[in-house]
């Protein structure tokens, strides 16, 4: 029975190395890896650490003697899978499993496992699959489970029934072809569903953020939905669309996302974009941020740089969304609210506790202003003018017809209605 699986004990590595010119504060990057690990409900971590190396050793990352005095350290936890947070070559891999006696897993391959044990939608699914693949062909030996999926996960971690094959290179490439062909067909109906939705008149909102920030919680909070909402990284992984009216504005969409990631390794890109394609969409996005987390600002500057990634222009409206304050010292929260107030597009909240909602959904209604609404209009046979205007611009939901004319149900923004105004 899946509750009774024995969990696997975990141990977490951070290489810290000097020469390496880009990379991150060791402290966090390191509690970041953790929290990773912990977002796998099959793992138990029972120790971490930061390993300082001067440079990488091709065949086996690390030095000799840390090689040794770490396998002493595995041993005495009974450590059964090393999570090593940056890229490990396969053979580096393969020699530190020999010598420890234990599995390795690296970064990619930790984001795979829980990618693949969160994807939600066919093409999360898919895209996940696909990213696995690709992953898996540039080690020429690996467990090729997900094949026969044993478990939410791809197998990497271990499972019953794992068998070690060696993946053929042609047999992967096949299988690339066959998702490719599955995925283009998804991604054809989901365009369908987005074009069916736009007719909807429900402007969209989406919560995007940093892993961890608290955007599940803010969601929960404004729909009353139960979406997953764990102190966990990655806790979401598919967009979640829920209906919201907003007191004295207009009803939305709400799209809860998951969580952005620093250093997202690149054969992860179009899984994770797969889930964020929604922000494309989207008239409103907010940026929710933990700001009671001590790595907030390059938290924000890495989702930014995403954004921009993925297209998501600087003219979108966008709210900025400064969440945790219950989490910070009293005299910091209020300088937080203060600052706050005083700048345009931040507001201070705790979706914890409610504090500051009010005012959030009050500037996201003021920021609607341009959306669409629907209206009835009374045209004469006479007005055939304006009433080709209406079909040219799309706007026509439904007409018919009466004895004076037409009644023509219209979908606009006040922009649009103020344009066929001056026709």
């Amino acid at each position: 029975m899946e509750h009774d699986r024995k969990r696997t004990r975990a141990w977490v590595l951070h290489p810290e190395i000097k020469s390496d010119s880009g990379r991150r504060d060791a402290g966090p990057a390191l509690e970041e890896a953790v929290a990773l690990a912990a977002a796998l409900p099959d793992l138990d971590v029972v120790g971490s650490n930061v390993v300082r190396l001067p440079k990488a050793h091709a065949g086996m990352l690390f030095g000799s003697g840390k090689i040794e005095e770490l396998a002493g350290v595995f041993k005495q936890n009974e450590v059964e899978l090393v999570l090593i947070d940056g890229p490990v070559t396969p053979v580096q891999q393969r020699n530190l499993e020999k010598a420890w006696k234990v599995k390795i897993l690296d970064r990619t391959g930790l984001i795979l496992e829980i990618f693949s044990d969160r994807a939600a939608t066919r093409e999360g699914v898919l895209q996940v699959e696909m990213a696995a693949l690709s992953y898996q062909r540039t080690r020429l030996v690996r467990a090729w489970t997900h094949l026969e999926r044993q478990r939410g996960g791809l197998g990497f971690v271990g499972g019953p029934g794992e068998t070690q094959i060696e993946a053929d290179r042609r047999a992967i490439d096949d299988q690339l072809v066959r998702l490719r062909r599955q995925l283009d067909k998804v991604v054809k109906t989901r365009t369908l569903h987005r074009a069916s939705r736009a007719k909807v008149p429900y402007p969209i909102v989406a919560l995007v953020g940093y892993t961890n920030a608290g955007k599940s919680t803010l969601f929960n909070r404004l729909t009353g939905a139960e979406v997953m909402a764990k102190d966990m990284l990655f806790a979401t992984l598919d967009p979640t669309m829920r209906r919201v009216q907003i007191p004295d504005g207009p009803e939305v969409i709400l799209s809860d996302t998951v969580g952005f990631i620093s250093d997202l390794p690149t054969e992860l890109v179009a899984a994770f974009r797969a889930t964020l394609e929604e922000v494309l969409a989207a008239d409103v996005v907010l940026h929710v941020r933990d700001i009671s987390h001590a790595e907030s600002e390059n938290q924000a500057e890495d989702v930014e740089a995403i954004l921009a990634s993925l297209g998501v222009e600087d003219n979108r409206a966008r709210i900025e969304v400064w969440n945790k304050l219950d989490q910070l010292p009293e005299d910091e929260a209020e300088a937080r609210r203060q600052r706050a107030a005083r700048e345009e597009g931040i507001h201070a909240i705790s979706a914890l506790t409610g504090e500051g909602l009010d005012d959030l959904l009050r500037d996201i209604a003021e920021k609607l202003q341009g959306v669409r609404h629907e209206e009835v209009l009374n045209l004469s046979f006479a007005e055939g003018k304006q009433r080709a205007w209406l079909f040219k611009e799309d706007l026509v939901q439904k007409e018919e017809q009466t004895d004076s004319g037409f009644e023509v149900t219209v979908l606009w923004t006040d922009r649009q209605k103020a344009r066929y105004r001056k026709l």
